[in-house]
């Protein structure tokens, strides 16, 4: 029996700057000590192969943070090491966010050595008013011209844009996104802006510094980006993420499908099988604890607990309802011990299904066009 597929995420969590609407596991400092840095990260690797083993590493992703910022050396020992540890598929997908000033774009030859074979730019806009407003460190020329370094170093590319900004309309937002596709290659990341707790945009929009547009703008939005992109051949995937066929994001889809995962550096979290149930682990997030502890410990587990039972049910639900493909439900079964059917009654779904939310086939369960696009409601309805 071949081994079972993994992928491994790896978290740099430094930035040059904070951006306002950003709550992941990132922080700016004045340095960093990139050898310290590189050997934490060799040694927890080297614990995360013992917590999985026997597997078969289909991705690896880079993530921040910005680790376009770490040195390519310590990028191609990660990816050396991770050879060392586990079989491998011989066309492993290696992807690495970057930020897409001049500075980081002069590293992509040199990343690219290092065996990255695909970057996630994340451009956010290309309109200068925006990317001020969103706190970007990169003019719009900056960004067309880091994904023409792209384009010449690496196979494979995506951006990021975000939408729904204050005073953006249906109409402008379309005359962005048709921009857009004129420097898109395979894979394209469209996010509506959210405001989360925690960031400088949760206080600033509290306090009325800025308005979004209304639910009905941003739907719009939504509904004209998911048409746009389908006529140009890269229909939605995922709620926020569009692909020509076959160039979806391997990584985020082993996520999504609810497959193993492992996870090294600050806050990274990992997910994958022990028997019949799932191992959670998340390392400690953050930079100088995490340290710490790997210098202490080889690694830097904060926690670490089984998922069983009906949580499994609920984590594989949340991930497989995000895919255009929905859920199979076989596979489902065979991680989850459940048909997802079956575990959320079927005549509880059928007024969601009745109501154009949600799809049921013999071999697949999903939510349907509208029904992802109120996802977080919908799962409210579902496992409340």
């Amino acid at each position: 029996m071949s081994p079972q597929p993994l992928g491994v995420y790896v978290h740099w969590p430094f930035c040059k700057s904070k951006c306002p609407y950003c709550d992941f596991n990132s922080h700016v400092r004045e340095g960093v000590e990139q050898t310290r840095w590189r050997d934490a990260l060799l040694r927890e690797l080297e614990h995360a192969a013992r917590e999985a083993p026997a597997r078969r590493v289909e991705t690896i992703f880079f993530g921040g943070g910005t680790p376009s910022l770490m040195a390519p050396e310590t990028v191609s020992v990660v990816i050396a090491r991770t050879r060392e540890l586990w079989d491998h598929a011989p066309d492993v997908e290696i992807t690495l966010e970057a930020n897409p000033t001049s500075v980081e774009a002069g590293r992509f030859a040199a990343l690219a050595e290092a065996g990255v074979n695909r970057v996630s730019l994340g451009v956010q806009a290309l309109d200068a008013a925006a990317l001020k407003f969103l706190g970007r460190e990169h003019s719009t020329e900056e960004a067309l011209e880091a994904l023409d370094t792209a384009r010449c170093h690496f196979a494979r590319y995506s951006f990021d844009l975000i939408y729904a900004l204050p005073g953006q309309t249906p109409e402008t937002w379309a005359a962005e996104l048709e921009r857009a596709l004129g420097f898109a290659g395979e894979h394209l990341s469209l996010y509506q802006l959210t405001i989360e707790r925690g960031t400088r945009f949760f206080t600033d929009h509290a306090r009325g510094a800025f308005v979004l547009p209304d639910e009905e703008a941003a739907a719009a939005m939504f509904e004209a980006t998911q048409a746009r992109l389908g006529a140009a051949g890269l229909p939605a995937y995922e709620i926020s993420n569009h692909a020509r066929p076959g160039a979806a994001c391997r990584h985020n889809l082993i996520y999504w499908r609810y497959q193993d995962y492992v996870g090294i550096g600050p806050g990274a979290h990992g997910r994958f099988a022990e028997g019949e149930t799932k191992r959670a682990t998340r390392r400690a997030s953050g930079p100088e604890a995490w340290l710490e502890a790997v210098a202490r410990a080889g690694h830097g587990t904060a926690e670490s607990s089984v998922v069983t039972g009906q949580d499994l049910v609920e984590e594989a639900l949340m991930m497989g309802l995000r895919l255009a493909d929905g859920i199979d439900r076989a596979t489902f079964a065979s991680v989850t011990g459940a048909d997802p059917v079956a575990a959320l009654d079927e005549a509880r779904l059928a007024p969601l299904v009745e109501a154009g939310f949600l799809e049921i086939r013999p071999d697949r369960f999903g939510a349907t066009a509208s029904g992802r696009q109120r996802l977080n409601a919908l799962l409210e309805r579902l496992i409340a």
